[in-house]
């Protein structure tokens, strides 16, 4: 048996991040909190969170031309929009985005929906990292 012996790190592993202590970024529409990311724990390949959609709440169409995206569907049923093609995503059920792919998630149900979502690589600067394709929810004029 061979035994690998990796040297010690001089990285130390970031804080532990609760969801509650997060705030919620609504600009795209649900409840999105970011909890790993550059900003919270030093990481360097991609960041994760959590995404919480009311009944009749969506998150707007964009897409990330650096990153690809894995969604976790924990519980409720939505609507996802893949370039167009519309699919269901049930609890305990996950899609992968990849990159370049215009997405769109839409609660067409009754109960609350929850997911796990992370993204990677990371775009070279957070502000390059989604390209919106429609205007957020409460908004007025055109783009």
């Amino acid at each position: 048996m061979t035994t690998i012996q990796h040297p010690q790190s001089a990285v130390r592993c970031g804080p532990t991040v609760s969801r509650e202590g997060t705030p919620p970024n609504r600009r795209r529409g649900g409840d999105i909190r970011v909890l790993l990311s550059p900003a919270s724990v030093g990481s360097t390949a991609g960041f994760l969170g959590t995404l919480t959609l009311e009944p009749g709440e969506i998150v707007t169409e964009h897409w990330h031309p650096y990153s690809e995206e894995f969604l976790y569907c924990q519980s409720g049923e939505v609507m996802v929009r893949l370039d167009g093609e519309e699919r269901r995503l049930p609890a305990e059920s996950a899609v992968h985005i990849p990159i370049g792919v215009r997405h769109r998630i839409v609660n067409d149900t009754a109960e609350r929906a929850v997911f796990v979502f992370f993204c990677g690589p990371l775009a070279p600067r957070p502000e390059l990292g989604h390209v919106d394709t429609e205007l957020p929810p409460g908004s007025v004029g055109l783009r």
